[in-house]
């Protein structure tokens, strides 16, 4: 293996000149120093200009962040309409009573709520579906001044439906604190332990103890990519070393020399209490991608001397693993695109010779659950989805009719319980929570009451599939979003979505704020490229790494099919996508600058030859590529926007958005991505860096968070298309 050579080239600190961004403001947004940082990568030498501000503590980093925060909100503020269409979008987000992310405990049902005007969701629960509603954790009330704001990133309740574990991060930072509630007395614990973002809490059936992942203490010399890597699972005891401090290692790298667990970023857990053994997942990424996973018998876990049985690695394709008296549940993609599920024993796991309970059929098994009477198996078939019922040894298997056609979410059993619970919603479906039990209904699931019809759910909306043709002729689904009844006369505003990584898929979801984009004439178009998971693990594989330019083809191709229906044009036409869709909103406004009108690039990865050296950086390896070997360096290379930006290219107007609390994207690749172009541009069209100083990747960001932010960008957008209402006085 090359050996990457890095040469400081000549650092000049140069004064740009300051093009004009915009007819009412012609100095422009702050100009960055330019001082070039040479990487040679195999021979390929790559050019860094803005480096200094991957230092985001350096004060001339912040005073430039600052001023470009300030810039944005000048520009923005001066757009005429974007203060009723904040108001109309929030109204819409937040008109509607939700309950979500369901989990039972016998009777006890646990969930998400979000009152009608509320601005983040509370954790409550209830006895049976019609039972009286308490709230456990209302995030709100932690907020000790209107700067900083909490919210809710977890919840774990004990199987006897007593104690609820929860953490909770300020300001959008997801950096977790574990709390527990006794519901009984209704007091607060003195738990409290740090670190456990992403936590994987599984109770013990004493209900007193449970197992949990905590990351390492970072010190002064750890470096960033280091900082949040290789979590170790703990047991805790209620009342014990409050604090985390204490509590036994019994998982995780390090922790046993007789265990070889390879690097990855989360370790946990996982118990039923109906099984006699515990499996532990070493999982790169936290996501449900292939992981490893061992086994142990319950009463033989201690410390380090625990006898972890490895399972299955990534090479076997296993995404999944569930626990049933003395069986193991596994859901696979090895050998099967669409996913399997197989079972073997949990004392003698071998999964080369493990029985095909659910084998691979023509539709796509999304997730599975365990319940006392069969497993419950929701599938993606074409633009919705099925449910099956499936007997433990696989002989059975029927169809569950679904109340409507739409997307199958959160599946939820208790295994000591028959039936299960799912919330099920579709692009202009509002969600409801519905449930299957075969005691009381032998073939369709029903709608439970526990959300309530939506006022905001309308008739005036249509959803439908279509399909363009990527470069390769290779079919990409788009599915389109708008009023009914529109004219195919290209004169809609025209929004295309996308995201394209991790094998996620775009599945029907519904999102009420959209009605106010729909309500100007506008449109939605969801592109569902490769690198989803919206035909399995082959579309998944097929926009991955190297194969990332595919995605990035296929969301321009998608967006070109717009054009060609006469839905839209290029001067009405934005593209927009988040986090990992960073990557392709750069290949938006690289390979066809001319395509895209506006170009809306949230807490975006631009610049993934450095993506390794952040925190969030080395669990993505797997699924992005690594810059220390040669063909992840072209994989990288090829897909980096911010290596891809060319002076003098007339782009779209831009607008970048971060937070300064981003735990997953480092805020720098929106910082350097906004340098870069605006330097670059010669289109004269605005390009802007917008900053939440209270947020980080959106996740735990509030009501009016994300509100403010549609506001802005849609806002921007309708100026750019010059659309009536949204232009500025000059």
């Amino acid at each position: 293996m090359k050996a990457i050579t890095t040469v400081l080239a000549v650092t000049l600190a140069t004064s740009l000149a300051a093009a004009a961004i915009t007819t009412f403001a012609a100095d422009g947004p702050p100009v960055a120093p330019v001082r070039p940082v040479t990487t040679t990568y195999f021979g390929t030498a790559v050019v860094d200009n803005y480096r200094y501000m991957e230092n985001l503590k350096d004060p001339e980093v912040q005073a430039w962040m600052k001023a470009q925060a300030g810039y944005t909100r000048k520009v923005l503020d001066r757009i005429p309409g974007r203060n009723a269409l904040a108001k109309q979008i929030q109204n819409l987000m937040a008109g509607d009573l939700t309950r979500d992310e369901f989990t039972r405990r016998g009777n006890r049902l646990f969930y998400r709520l979000m009152d009608p005007g509320s601005n983040l969701p509370k954790l409550a629960w209830r006895d049976g579906m019609n039972g009286e509603e308490h709230v456990v954790v209302d995030p709100a009330k932690l907020a000790t001044d209107s700067a900083h704001h909490y919210a809710l990133d977890w919840y774990s309740p004990s199987w006897d439906g007593r104690y609820v574990a929860y953490g909770v991060s300020e300001g959008g930072s997801e950096k977790s604190v574990l709390h527990v509630m006794d519901l009984q007395t209704g007091t607060q614990l003195a738990e409290s332990i740090d670190r456990t973002s992403d936590c994987i809490v599984s109770w013990r059936s004493d209900n007193r103890s449970f197992f949990y992942l905590r990351y390492p203490k970072a010190g002064p010399d750890t470096p960033p990519a280091l900082s949040e890597y290789n979590a170790v699972t703990f047991v805790h005891t209620l009342g014990e070393h409050t604090d985390g401090e204490g509590d036994e290692a019994v998982f995780g790298r390090g922790v046993s020399a007789k265990v070889d667990v390879p690097e990855g970023q989360g370790a946990y857990v996982l118990l039923s209490p109906d099984s006699q053994y515990a499996v532990a997942v070493l999982n790169h990424n936290m996501d449900n991608n292939p992981n490893t996973f061992y086994v142990a018998p319950l009463d033989r876990i201690h410390g380090a001397d625990t006898p972890w049985q490895k399972i299955a690695d990534p090479q076997d394709g296993v995404t999944d693993v569930q626990l049933r008296g003395d069986r193991l549940y596994l859901l696979t993609e090895k050998g099967a695109s669409r996913f399997q599920i197989l079972s073997t024993s949990a004392a003698h796991p071998d999964i080369a010779h493990a029985d095909a309970i659910v084998p691979e059929g023509p539709n796509v098994i999304d997730a599975f659950t365990l319940a006392k009477d069969s497993i419950y198996v929701g599938e993606r078939a074409g633009a919705s989805f099925q449910l099956l019922r499936v007997s433990f040894d696989g002989k059975t298997s029927t169809n569950v009719a679904l109340p409507f056609s739409g997307t199958v979410r959160d599946l939820s059993a208790d295994p000591r319980d028959t039936g299960v619970m799912f919330n099920l919603q579709g692009w202009v479906k509002a969600p409801r929570e519905v449930a299957f039990d075969p005691a009381v209904n032998e073939n369709a699931a029903i709608d439970t009451g526990l959300v309530p019809p939506s006022k905001l759910e309308s008739d005036a909306y249509e959803a439908h599939d279509e399909y363009a043709v990527s470069y390769d002729g290779t079919r990409i689904p788009v599915s389109v979003i708008s009023k009914k009844g529109i004219a195919h006369d290209g004169s809609h505003a025209t929004i295309v979505f996308g995201y394209g990584s991790y094998g996620l898929s775009m599945d029907p979801v519904y999102r009420p704020q959209w009605q106010a984009w729909l309500d100007q004439g506008g449109i939605v178009a969801v592109s569902h490229m490769r690198g989803g998971g919206e035909y399995g693990d082959a579309w998944h594989r097929a926009g991955q790494k190297r194969w990332k330019i595919n995605t990035m083809l296929d969301f321009v191709a998608s967006a070109q099919y717009m054009i060609d229906q006469h839905y839209t044009q290029s001067k009405y036409l934005a593209a927009n996508s988040a986090s990992a869709g960073g990557i392709v909103m750069g290949g938006a406004m690289s390979i066809d600058p001319g395509l895209f009108r506006v170009v809306l690039d949230d807490v975006g990865l631009s610049d993934a030859l450095r993506f390794e050296t952040e925190p969030n950086g080395p669990p993505n390896v797997p699924e992005m590529g690594s810059s220390s070997d040669e063909a992840g360096f072209h994989g990288l290379y090829a897909m980096s926007a911010y290596a891809h930006i060319h002076d003098g290219t007339p782009y779209p107007a831009i607008m970048f958005t971060t937070g300064a609390n981003d735990p997953r994207v480092s805020p720098w690749h929106m910082l350097k991505m906004a340098a870069r172009v605006q330097a670059a541009t010669s289109s004269k069209r605005p390009v802007l860096l917008r900053i939440d100083y209270d947020a980080g990747h959106g996740i735990g960001s509030s009501v009016s968070q994300r509100a403010n932010l549609l506001a802005d960008e849609w806002a921007f957008a309708l100026w750019q298309m010059g659309k009536p209402g949204f232009q500025p006085k000059h």
